[in-house]
C-alpha cells in the first residue's frame, strides 16, 4: 500500500483542535485528567485518586460510559470516592494526637481537598502506540485527542495503564494503576491496582512523620447513574433527569460470608467471588410508563430502545491479610454498606479537622454489612424511597466498599486490587427487545416474544423485563473474565494487533479502504473483519454492519466498498482475528483485535465521477427546505448541506446573491465531480432565504470537445454584466462559454 505517512501533511480536524483545547483549559483550571478510551469502556482517570461529581467534561457530568460504540455519553457513574481513615492519629499539622483522622478525594470536591491529597506521579503508558488512521488525507482517529500515551512499554501487562502516585497528609502514599485490555472479552472492565504505604509523608513539601498508623480503613464510594444517552444534561430525551445523578439506582452487594455455600460451592455463579452491582430501577419522574414498564428505561415514545438495560460494579481480586501476609483476605471487603448519597459526610466543605464529621466518616467505613442489601429492602416499592435518611435522603443511594482494619508501621504497606466494569445486554439486543415491547404495548404488531431461556411468552413486560435482568448474569461473567485474567498475571491470549495504518479514500464510484499487513506476522493471525456505520459515528442510533472478512489464506490488504450510497456518510473500522484456537471465555470463537483502535472519526462518502458534459452539473437538494431537512438527510451531521454534483473534475466554485454579493468560494481539485457546501457564508454566518446563484470556473480544459460552444463571448469580469446574460456561464481562461437555461444555475434555500 501507499506509505501516507511520508506524503501527506497530516493535520487534525479543526472539531477536534477545538475538543483538545477545551479538555486543556479544563484541567488547566481543575486537576490533571487523562483518558482511557481504547476499548468498550470509556473513562477518565484523576490525578487525585478519584473521579469527583463535576469532574467529567460530558454533557450531564456522568462519565465511565458503555458501550461507548454507541456514544460516549453511555454514562453509568455519577461520582467516586476514595477515603482513607486511622484511629490515635498524631496529627502533626495540629500537633496533637486524633481520637480519628479521616483523608480523602471525592466523592466531591472542597477547598479542603488540596491540603489531603498531593498529586506526585501522573503518566498514561501504552504496550504500543494507536495505529495511524487517514481518511481522505486527514488524520481521523479520536485517539489523537485523547490516547496521549506518555511512554511506550512492549512489556505492560495491559493495553493500556495510567498510573497514579500522591502522598496524603495522613501520611499514607498512594500508588494506584488502572489497566485497562482491548480483547472482546476483557474491554468492559478496568482493572485498579492499590499500593498503600505508610511513608509518612504529610505534605507537599515531603515533610515526614513517623509513626505507627492504628485501624486503617480505605473506602471506595460509588454512585452509579444510569440515565446514559436516554437524559442528557438538562435537556431529556425519554430518561427521566433524576436517573442521571442516581436517584433511581439500586445497589446489590454479595459474597461477604466466606463461609456461605453461594461462596464455597463450585456451582454457583458467585464462587470465590465478592462484589457488588448496580443497576437502573424504575422512576417516580417516568410517568408515561408503569413500573413494570420502566425496567431498562424503554423509549416508550419512539423505537422501545432499552437505554439502561445495563449492569456496573466492582469485584474483588486481592486484598493483603496484613502488611505481613500478602495472602488475599477473604473477609475483605468488610464494609459493604449502601449509603445515602447527599448526606453531610458525602458533600464537599468537610475539613480534615473538624472530628465529629470525621468520626462519622469513619462509622460508615468501618460499620460492617448490613442484614439486607439495598435492592432487596426496597423490593417493590415505587417511587424508589424509605425511611432511613443515611441510606437515601432523597438524591440516591451510593454503595461503599471498606477494606480494614490494618496496623500499618512506617514504610510497611498493603496491597488492594479490584475490577470495576459494566455490562448487559448488547445494544443491538436492546434494540430489538424494545422494538417488540413496543409493538404489544401499542397493539401495532405481535412478534414472537422469546425468553433468555428459549420458552415464549405473549407479556411484553415479563419478555423485556426478563432480558433487562440478564444484565446481572452479564456483570458477573464480566467479574469472571476479570478474575482469570488477574490469577493468570494478566498472561491471557492476546488477539493479533490492529492494523497500524488504516486508510480510508472517498471516489466516485466506490470508497477505498487500505492496510498495513503488521497482524500477519502474529502466529494465530486470521485474517481480518470490516465494519461499517451510517451516520454519525459514536452515536447511540448508529448501526455497524459487516461488509467485509477474509481469513489468512485469502488475506489482502485493501478493499473497495461498492455497496455505499451516494449521499450518505460513511465510518469504518478494522480488525485483525486469529483463529479461534487462544480464546479461553468462548473456545472456538476468534479473538479480535479492539474496534476503537481503527474506528475513524471522519466520514467518507461517494463523490461522483467529474462530468464530462456542461450539462451533468446539479444543485441537489433544490430547493433546500429546511422544513424537510430531516426527510432529506436524517442524520443531524449532514443537516444544512448542500451539494453540487456533476463538477468538472478542476475548477473554482463561488457562490452568489442575486445581486452579485460573493459569499462564499472554494477550489475544487480532487478529480471528483462532487462539492459539499454547508449553507454558511466565508464567515461563517449561516445564509438567509433567497436565491443564491452557483458560479463555475473552469481552470483546466477537462471538457469534451462536444460540450462548448462553437463561438464564445469575451465579456467584462464584471459579474453583474455576467448575470444578466440570463445564461450559466463557464469561464475557462477569459473564455466565457455560454449554456441554455435548462442548466441549474439558481438554486433556492427555504427557512
Amino acid at each position: 500500500m501507499k506509505n501516507y505517512k511520508d506524503r501527506i501533511q497530516l493535520q487534525l480536524p479543526v472539531f477536534m483542535l477545538a475538543l483538545f483545547f477545551i479538555t486543556a483549559m479544563q484541567t488547566d483550571f481543575a486537576q490533571r485528567i487523562k483518558w482511557l478510551r481504547v476499548s468498550d469502556l470509556q473513562s477518565f482517570v484523576s490525578e487525585i485518586g478519584a473521579e469527583y461529581e463535576g469532574q467529567s467534561t460530558t454533557g450531564n457530568t456522568n462519565y465511565f460510559s458503555w458501550p461507548a460504540q454507541y456514544s460516549i455519553d453511555q454514562n453509568t457513574a455519577r461520582m467516586k470516592g476514595l477515603w482513607i481513615g486511622a484511629k490515635n492519629f498524631d496529627d502533626p499539622v495540629e500537633n496533637k494526637e486524633k481520637g480519628v483522622k479521616v483523608i480523602g478525594s471525592g466523592p466531591r470536591d472542597g477547598v479542603d481537598r488540596v491540603n489531603q491529597i498531593f498529586p506526585t506521579y501522573f503518566k498514561l503508558v501504552g504496550r504500543d502506540y494507536h495505529p495511524n488512521v487517514i481518511v481522505d488525507d486527514q488524520k481521523a482517529t479520536l485517539n489523537d485527542v485523547y490516547d496521549l500515551v506518555d511512554s511506550i512499554d512492549a512489556s505492560l501487562p495491559s493495553d493500556r495503564m495510567v498510573i497514579v502516585k500522591f502522598h496524603t497528609s495522613m501520611g499514607i502514599t498512594v500508588t494506584k494503576k488502572v489497566m485497562v485490555f482491548t480483547s472482546q472479552n476483557h474491554g468492559n472492565y478496568f482493572i485498579n491496582d492499590y499500593e498503600f504505604e505508610n511513608t509518612g509523608i504529610y505534605n507537599a513539601a515531603g515533610d515526614v512523620k513517623e509513626q505507627t498508623l492504628q485501624d486503617v480503613w480505605f473506602y471506595f464510594i460509588y454512585r452509579y447513574a444510569f440515565a446514559g444517552v436516554t437524559s442528557s444534561g438538562w435537556g431529556s430525551t425519554w430518561g427521566a433527569f433524576e436517573s442521571t445523578w442516581g436517584n433511581s439506582t439500586l445497589n446489590h452487594a454479595f459474597g461477604q460470608d466466606p463461609a456461605a455455600d453461594s461462596f464455597t460451592n463450585p456451582s454457583s455463579d458467585i464462587h470465590n467471588m465478592r462484589g457488588f452491582y448496580s443497576y437502573y430501577g424504575p422512576s417516580k419522574e417516568r410517568t408515561a410508563v408503569t413500573y413494570d414498564e420502566d425496567w431498562g428505561c424503554p423509549n416508550e415514545a419512539e423505537d422501545g430502545l432499552l437505554g439502561s438495560a445495563k449492569y456496573a460494579g466492582c469485584v474483588t481480586l486481592h486484598a493483603d491479610i496484613s502488611p505481613s501476609n500478602n495472602a488475599d483476605d477473604l473477609f475483605q471487603p468488610r464494609t459493604t454498606w449502601f449509603i445515602s448519597s447527599d448526606i453531610n459526610i458525602m458533600l464537599a466543605d468537610v475539613s480534615q479537622y473538624d472530628e465529629i464529621f470525621m468520626d462519622d466518616r469513619f462509622t460508615a467505613m468501618s460499620e460492617g454489612h448490613p442484614e439486607q442489601q439495598h435492592d432487596e429492602i426496597v423490593g417493590d416499592n415505587y417511587p424508589i424511597n424509605y425511611s432511613d435518611p443515611r441510606r437515601q435522603s432523597g438524591g440516591g443511594t451510593s454503595q461503599g466498599q471498606g477494606y480494614g482494619p490494618y496496623t500499618l508501621a512506617h514504610g510497611e504497606k498493603v496491597h488492594i486490587v479490584f475490577a470495576e466494569g459494566v455490562s448487559g445486554i448488547s445494544w443491538e439486543k436492546a434494540r430489538e427487545v424494545g422494538d417488540k415491547w413496543l409493538k404489544w404495548r401499542n397493539s401495532s404488531a405481535s412478534p414472537e416474544l422469546v425468553k433468555p431461556d428459549g420458552s415464549t411468552t405473549t407479556d411484553h413486560n415479563e419478555y423485556k423485563n426478563e432480558w433487562v435482568f440478564t444484565g446481572r448474569d452479564s456483570i458477573i461473567q464480566t467479574y469472571r473474565n476479570a478474575i482469570n485474567n488477574f490469577k493468570s498475571g494478566y498472561t491471557l491470549p492476546q488477539p493479533p494487533p490492529a492494523p497500524d495504518e488504516f486508510v480510508v479514500t472517498s471516489g466516485g464510484d466506490r470508497i477505498k479502504l487500505e492496510w498495513s499487513d503488521n497482524a500477519e506476522s502474529h502466529p494465530h493471525f486470521d485474517g481480518y473483519v470490516i465494519y461499517r456505520s451510517e451516520g454519525s459515528v459514536l452515536d447511540y442510533n448508529t448501526r455497524y454492519q459487516k461488509i467485509f472478512e477474509c481469513d489468512a489464506s485469502d488475506a489482502v490488504n485493501s478493499f473497495d466498498d461498492l455497496t455505499a450510497a451516494r449521499g450518505f456518510d460513511y465510518y469504518y473500522y478494522i480488525q485483525s482475528k486469529d483463529d479461534g484456537t487462544q480464546n479461553q471465555a468462548e473456545p472456538g470463537k476468534p479473538l479480535y483485535s479492539g474496534m476503537f483502535w481503527t474506528i475513524t472519526s471522519i466520514p467518507a462518502n461517494l463523490q461522483r465521477p467529474a462530468g464530462s458534459f456542461l450539462s451533468e452539473l446539479r444543485v441537489v437538494p433544490n430547493p433546500y427546505d429546511i422544513r424537510a431537512r430531516v426527510f432529506q438527510f436524517g442524520d443531524e451531521s449532514q443537516y444544512d448541506r448542500i451539494a453540487f454534483y456533476g463538477l468538472p473534475p478542476v475548477c473554482d466554485v463561488k457562490i452568489y446573491t442575486e445581486r452579485g454579493d460573493l459569499i462564499w468560494e472554494t477550489d475544487h481539485d480532487d478529480g471528483t465531480g462532487d462539492e459539499l457546501w454547508d449553507s454558511k457564508t466565508k464567515y461563517g454566518q449561516i445564509v438567509v432565504s433567497g436565491i443564491y446563484i452557483l458560479y463555475v470556473e473552469v481552470t483546466e480544459d477537462t471538457y469534451a470537445a462536444e460540450d462548448k460552444y462553437s463561438t464564445h463571448d469575451i465579456l467584462d469580469d464584471d459579474l453583474k454584466v455576467i448575470f444578466r446574460t440570463g445564461d450559466l456561464m463557464y469561464r475557462q481562461g477569459d473564455l466565457i462559454y455560454r449554456k441554455g437555461e435548462s442548466n441549474f444555475r439558481k438554486f433556492v434555500i427555504i427557512r
